[in-house]
């Protein structure tokens, strides 16, 4: 890999991007396409690439490549795009604080505590996995406990087999990719079991990860005992009511060495909260605009430090458009202020942005509480969309024209996701 690290840091970027990830390296794409001239990535890690660096399974890139790759292929593909844009990335590094004026402080392995002005920030440092600590299941607290993307790590990047019998509680993504791995290294996966009736990952995870493997899948079931002294021995798991309350009496010990917690993520958003950035109690993400500008001005924010997306192209394409905002923003380029508000309405849980505009074209990420199958997409009185179903596991996108708001000049725009036959009435 070429150097990275800039000898001298500018005075003042116009775009400082606060994450080296996926999001990151979108955005500031989409900055200097733009025209922002100094753009500067910080990054916590040795290199930039974020998640994508442990993800060594195929899946990625297909929207947005057309192709297929890896998670390294595809985090190289954007690291030589940006580098050829010639942005400045400095890695082992941590953004301490941005005062109101923008002025971001650094803390570098290479250049000590300093600071930087910046024209505008992108807010862009992913999300971190939830803990056993998070949901406190009961019991000891012996090794061979994990999140399931740690243990991921530790197999792709390390090389080291974290058990030889797993447990894994929770459905998420990563946790149904590292039963296939597990199973793929030589260890024995028991069983995932997920407290909700229905799968939190992606079907295809489901299908290609867990059913071409001969791994169960138990569902409205949970872990609600921990055994095991200096190693974990067994966990007790039971099946859970309407309510989620464990059902004790019918309750099974199911031996193993490990057990991976793969129950979501949540975004990464302590430097939001020191900015005071408003957030979304939803999706614990910054609230946005249409353009993913905050509610300060001049900082922006994407990818999973505003939702959790279930594709990495997706997360890209968001990106774009926010360092792409900022990079203009910098510039002292017009910007045209949202007239319409997004409202989640009927089995939407949550909808991205939180604003939009009826003069462009938009992409509206939402995802909803329960599943229907067949279904219709409603947006206000304006627009409809048939869907074949909907499950809360999966995110719905919808592009919005500026055709289908003719006529709508502006106010609250409820978003609901119906049974077909109540649309229909």
């Amino acid at each position: 890999m070429p150097e990275l690290q800039p000898r001298h840091l500018q005075r003042r970027y116009d775009v400082v991007v606060v994450g080296g990830g996926p999001a990151g390296l979108a955005a500031a794409l989409g900055a200097r396409e733009q025209g922002a001239e100094g753009v500067l990535i910080v990054d916590r890690e040795s290199e930039p690439g974020g998640i994508l660096q442990q993800c060594i399974h195929h899946g990625f890139g297909l929207h947005h490549f057309k192709e297929e790759l890896t998670g390294p292929a595809y985090a190289e593909r954007y690291l030589g795009q940006v580098l050829e844009h010639d942005v400045d990335i400095l890695t082992d590094a941590y953004v301490l604080d941005v005062d109101p004026s923008r002025r971001v402080g650094l803390l570098s392995s290479r250049h000590g505590r300093t600071e930087v002005d910046a024209g505008a920030v992108v807010l862009a440092m992913g999300a971190r996995e939830r803990t056993r600590q998070a949901i406190r299941i009961p019991g000891t607290r012996p090794a061979g406990i994990m999140t399931a993307g740690f243990a991921q790590k530790l197999v792709n990047m390390a090389g080291y087999l974290p058990g030889r019998r797993v447990a894994i509680l929770g459905s998420g993504d990563i946790g149904l990719i590292m039963a296939r791995r597990l199973v793929l290294e030589g260890a024995e996966v028991v069983g995932v079991f997920e407290l909700m009736p229905h799968a939190n990952g992606l079907t295809r995870n489901v299908v290609q990860c867990l059913h071409d493997f001969g791994i169960p899948l138990h569902l409205s079931t949970t872990v609600v005992h921990i055994h095991g002294d200096e190693r974990i021995e067994k966990v007790t798991v039971a099946p859970v009511d309407e309510s989620f309350t464990p059902r004790m009496d019918q309750a099974w010990d199911v031996d193993c060495d490990t057990l991976l917690v793969s129950i979501g993520l949540i975004p990464d958003n302590e430097l939001a909260r020191t900015l005071g950035v408003r957030l979304d109690p939803v999706t614990t993400g910054p609230v946005v605009t249409s353009s993913m500008e905050t509610s300060r001005d001049g900082v922006f924010a994407c990818g999973n430090t505003v939702h959790i997306h279930d594709l990495v192209d997706w997360v890209s394409q968001e990106s774009q458009l926010a360092g792409g905002a900022a990079g203009g923003y910098a510039t002292g380029r017009h910007r045209r202020a949202d007239n319409v508000r997004l409202l989640p309405g009927s089995n939407v849980r949550s909808c991205i942005p939180h604003t939009i505009t009826t003069e462009r074209e938009h992409t509206i990420f939402l995802r909803v509480t329960k599943s229907l199958a067949p279904c219709t997409l409603r947006l206000g009185e304006v627009y409809e969309r048939p869907l074949r179903y909907v499950v809360p596991g999966e995110m719905v996108t919808l592009k919005v024209r500026p055709r289908f708001l003719q006529g709508f000049h502006g106010g609250n725009l409820r978003v609901d996701v119906v049974a077909r036959e109540e649309a229909a009435a």
